[in-house]
This record gives structure tokens, sequence and C-alpha cells, in this order.
């Protein structure tokens, strides 16, 4: 089973990532567009990811997680790890620090199970072994909403959504124009800054954002890996992001969308070396440098008719990646590019109250290319999938989506998976019964495919079953909302490395199941508070015989721990306004033992797991001026996620926000 798969970009001039910043564009899919438009006011929360139709929050039965802006603000959160961290049924795992390699596991599925959208646009990586999202990458300064939806889902996304989906979406312009700016210091080196321009027209709303991350001493390497008087040199990270978003309506029923984001970054780290003549292994004493250039745009057009009942989207996302390594040490050198285009269209009909038909099509094609001094791969595939969804609302009590969607894949065939998710609610007593299933798959990678050595052109797709039942129920008027969901994942044809023929091959099944529970208490209009807690058990099974792969630690003949999912965790996040003006938040995160593989060896080991705690603070000076303060790991836990790679311990950070 796979775990995490380091993966390292290239960058280009960061006067083409400014030209392409102002120049090319791209949007969010339509139905975020239309999801932000609906909540404004006192409009309930809306759900877009579950059914790729804005939803009210209580009509969905699928399990998701949302995090809005004024969430990110408070926390003071700046990257895509630091949002997900506290969220239920994820574990994050991030190589020490900001911009080490970052994977997101999803009810203990795989890294790579997790489908990642930006903005809409398919962001897993094509050019890496497993094929996953980099999320260390993403920075959080821009972004409106990020959805995590939970449960195999590839009903409707198609291939990689077996673990479930991450939906980010990017802040779209609003009002007068308005610029937006905060500089930021602390712990690590810490210099961080960020301007952004927004604002709208009668036809046209537009956002400009560059943010610019830098960290320089970012201690990662454990002295107790390392010989006696060796050198630990620590991490430096630099990441530079731009993007834009623009909307124009050009006429009553049509309106054109451009979406952008272009990232330009390096990370100086410490590589694992193993000198003769021993070939025990040690940090390299000097650090190398992987750069990461990445290149999302998306545009398209969406056009509306029947008094905006049948509303249809068409257009053109694109992925490039370019991922080098350089330094002295030669083993981890190579350079690695990818690329993407997917071609959709797709139209959603209310053809009566309450009732909704989507449908939808697309063509996707991806490539890579890769050079290291061992191998070199330059190769190619595609899908085409249609897909159409039914969601229903009977007697404003029971709420229904089923979806099918049929995959032509031009390395391994069709496939076909379905989901059907149905939630009843009683509003009489405030509760509300949801349940969910739906089939997963996960194609092979060009590397798994194609690689030298290592390539097995018939390998089979990874396959998914799961559902999950539950409830949630409102209490001491609608101050209190709790719920428990149980979850159920069947994982077959898992691709593992086979150390007798090195080849990738389908060797491995997985069963993974859980619990999912949480408590929201609005304990004053000023002070409110939320727990959640999941627990996780995933156990993989092979024939007799054969291997388990490096990523699953051995229990017995026929049966292994996959690596890095913790059985519990724990988060709590509390919210205190004292006053109109002062805005503070604390957050815990507890995660148990998990099964790792030590860094310097082919051993396993039980893990520690470890409870960090983080505070901010935000004080609004007037209308346009506002202070910030945060620590990180107040109580300074020392641990290791995963092992080997120090998390950092102690950090205070402070700046100023400002607004005209």
């Amino acid at each position: 089973m796979s775990s995490v798969l380091l993966s390292l970009p290239r960058r280009p001039g960061r006067a083409t990532a400014l030209v392409a910043f102002l120049s090319v564009a791209s949007a969010p899919c339509a139905f975020a567009q239309t999801a932000d438009d609906q909540n404004a006011g006192d409009l309930p929360t809306l759900v877009v990811s579950a059914t790729g139709i804005p939803t009210p929050e209580t009509e969905v039965a699928s399990s998701v997680s949302i995090v809005t802006a004024d969430d990110i603000a408070r926390a003071q959160q700046r990257t895509l790890p630091d949002v997900l961290q506290s969220l239920p049924g994820l574990n994050v795992v991030q190589t020490g620090g900001p911009g080490g390699q970052t994977s997101v596991f999803i009810r203990g599925t795989n890294s790579n199970h997790v489908k990642v959208l930006i903005d809409g646009i398919d962001a897993g990586n094509p050019s890496t072994p497993n094929g996953a999202f980099d999320f260390g990458q993403l920075m959080a300064s821009d972004l409106e909403r990020v959805e995590v939806l939970r449960g195999p889902q590839s009903g409707l996304y198609g291939s990689d959504a077996i673990g479930g989906v991450i939906a980010v979406t990017t802040k779209k312009g609003e009002g007068p124009p308005k610029v937006t700016a905060y500089v930021e210091g602390g712990a690590l080196g810490t210099f961080n800054q960020y301007a952004g321009l927004s604002g709208s027209t009668e036809k046209l709303s537009y956002s400009f954002n560059v943010t610019h991350f830098s960290s320089t001493d970012i201690p990662v390497t454990p002295q107790n890996i390392a010989p006696p008087f060796w050198p630990l040199n620590p991490n430096a990270y630099d990441n530079w992001t731009y993007s834009t978003r623009l909307d124009w309506q050009a006429a009553d029923n049509f309106a054109v969308n451009f979406v952008a984001r272009y990232i330009d970054s390096s990370l100086a780290f410490t590589p694992d070396t193993y000198p003769p003549p021993t070939y025990s292994g040690v940090p390299a004493a000097q650090r190398s440098t992987s750069y990461a250039s990445m290149f999302f745009t998306k545009g398209e057009g969406v056009w509306k008719a029947f008094d905006d009942r049948l509303i249809t989207t068409f257009g053109v996302s694109e992925l490039s990646t370019s991922n080098p390594t350089v330094g002295p040490n030669t083993s981890v050198n190579g350079t690695y590019e990818g690329d993407r285009q997917i071609y959709y269209l797709r139209s959603n009909y209310a053809f009566a109250p309450g009732q909704n038909l989507l449908v939808g099509a697309e063509r996707r094609n991806e490539s890579m290319t890769s050079a290291t001094a061992y191998t070199s791969i330059d190769a190619a595939t595609g899908d085409t999938g249609v897909y159409a969804e039914y969601q229903g609302n009977l007697w404003n009590r029971l709420f229904f989506a089923a979806n099918v969607r049929y995959d032509s894949d031009d390395s391994f065939g069709d496939h076909t998976t379905f989901r059907l998710a149905p939630a009843l609610l009683f509003d009489e007593t405030g509760t509300k019964l949801k349940a969910s299933y739906g089939t997963g798959f996960k194609a092979p990678t060009l590397y798994q495919l194609y690689a030298p050595y290592y390539g097995n052109q018939n390998l089979l797709p990874e396959e998914s079953t799961g559902w999950d039942a539950g409830f949630e129920q409102k209490a001491f008027g609608d101050r209190v909302l709790f719920g428990v969901t149980y979850f159920h994942n069947n994982i077959t044809n898992l691709i593992s490395y086979d150390p007798v023929t090195y080849q990738n091959i389908n060797i491995s099944n997985a069963v993974s199941q859980g619990v999912e529970a949480f408590i929201a208490v609005k304990v004053t209009d000023r002070i409110d508070a939320r727990v959640d807690y999941t627990y996780t058990d995933v156990v993989g099974y092979v024939p007799p015989g054969l291997p388990f792969g490096a990523a699953c630690a051995p229990i017995d003949a026929t049966s292994c721990n996959p690596l890095r999912r913790p059985n519990n965790k724990v988060s709590l996040t509390l919210g205190w306004r004292p006053t109109d003006e002062l805005d503070l938040t604390a957050s815990l995160v507890y995660a148990s033992s998990w099964w790792d593989i030590v860094r310097l060896t082919s051993n396993y080991i039980d893990q520690p797991g470890y409870t960090v705690v983080n505070v901010a603070a935000n004080y609004k000076l007037n209308a346009n001026a506002m202070l910030f303060g945060r620590i990180d790991n107040l109580f300074d836990q020392t641990y290791e996620n995963p092992n080997g790679f120090l998390a950092p311990g102690f950090g205070a950070y402070g700046g100023v926000k400002l607004t005209w």
C-alpha cells in the first residue's frame, strides 16, 4: 500500500510567473460560484462538493467538513495543511514543517486516494510515482472555502476519489475596489507577506493576489539518527504564489469565468545517504534543494436558460508541473515534469421544485517526463468519462442523491462507479438520519505503468466499495449539535511493490472502518466550541507467500498494519470574542500512536502519538488596521510525523493586516 512518496518540482523565472499571474486566468467551477452567491445574507450553509449542486448542509447525506475564509483568518492558518490538521477523518503527515512533502490520509485510505480540486482543477501530480498532490505547496491566503468530502466519490469525480474529495475555492471579488495586505514574522526564521486587490463592477468581479511565504531555519533532523558531532542542517522554504480570479457577466444569460494560480517554491532539505563501506543510512552532511513549479488555469462559459432552471457549463482546465531536485547527493537528483488537460461539459436541469438532473462529460489527457541518474520516462495516457446524477427532495423530509459514472481509460479499459446518499430530516425533533453507499477507483499512475524496471502495463485500477451511516441531532434551542457516523470501506487490487520481480503489482486488499463523532456548542453569542473524535481501524491483506510492500507493517503471514494511520484522533476548537475588537481562538489536536517505518532503515516502529495546542488573537485597531499574533505548539511538544522528521516546536508569530 502506498504511503508518502516524495515529489519535487522545478522553478521558472519569477518574471514568467508574474506575466502568467496578470495575463492568464481561469475560474472556479460554476458550482462553486453559485454557492458563493447563494451564501450571501442569512441563507443556510451550502455544500457543493457532495453533489456538484449547491445544497443546504442539512439536506446532504454525505459526511462533509467546511472551513471558511473567516475560520482561516481567525486561526491565522497560512497553509492548506494547517487548515486540514484538525478536521475529522483526516491524518496530515508533513516531513518536517513548512514546505515539507505533505500527504493526507482520509478514513484510513492511501495518500493518493484523495481527489484534490483547486477551483475545480484536478491538482493531482501526474509526474510523481503515486500521483498524489503535495498539500505543503498550497498557501491559504486567498482561500474562500475548503470542503472535505469523505467516502468513495468516483460516481461523480472519477479516478482517485476512493477516500474522498478535498475541494478548494478561492475568493471572488465583491464591492468597491479593496486592497488588503499583511506582513508577519516570527519563529523558524519566518517572514511572510501578502497583498491582494479585489472588487467588482456591474459586469465584472476581479481578484488578484500575491503571497510570499518564507522560513529559513526549520529544525527537521532528530539528533538521535545522526552520528556524534554530525552536522544537522535546518530546512529552508521559500514560496511565491500568484493567483487571479475573473468572473464576467457577458450577457444576462451568459458568463465567462477564468482562474489562474502559479506556485514557485524552493526547499533546501537534508536527504538520506548510505556511504560505503557499511552503507548504513545517515542524514547527508550537505543540503539538496527541490524546486516546485505548478501552474493551474481554467476558462469556462456558463449559459443559463428556462428562467435559470437549466445551467450549462463548458470549459477546459490545465495543470503543468515541473519538479527538479539538485544538490551534492546525486541519488535524489532528477527532474519530473507533468501535464494534464481536461475538457468538460455539464448541465444541471431543475425540472421540478426540489428535483435536479445533472449530466456531464469530460476528456482528460495527461503526460509526464522524468530524468534521473538511473532512469528516464516519457509517457502519456487519457480517459473519457460521462456521468449523471439525480438529486431530489420529497416532502421537504427525504433528500436523495444518486449518481453513476462510466470511464473509458486509454490504459486499462472501462470502469463504472456509482453512489447513493439518502438523508431523512425530522424538523420536529431536530434530527437527521443519513447514509451513503458508493464505489471508487484509482487508475494506475504513469510511473506505475511505464517506469523502467518497475512499471507494469498489466496493472488494474485500485477499487473500493464503501458505506457509512449516522445521525445528527440538535438540542437546547439549536445551540448544541452533535452526531455520530460509522464508516466501512473495502479496497481491492491495491498496487504494491514486489521485491522479487522489482515490479508494481496488484497484490493486496484492505479494510478500513471506524467512527466519526462530534459535538458543537454555541455557549453564548460570543463563545463557541467544537470537539471531533475519529476512530480508524485499517488492516491490509495479501495472499499467503506474497510480499506486503514496504508501507504495511506485518501482523502475521497474511495481514499487516498500513503505515501512518493513528487509531484515535481528537480535535478541539474554541472561539471567544470578548469585545467587538478582540477575537481569540484555541485548538488542540491529539493523535494516538501509529505504525511507521524508521527513516534510515527498513524496520517498522510503533511511532508515539502527540498532542499539539495552538492559540491565536486578532485585535482590530480600526476599520483599516488589525494586529494579530499566534503561538503554535504552545507546550513545545516534541514529536515526529513521520518518523525521522521533527515537527516544529514552540513558535510565536505576529504581524499587522491593513485594508484600504
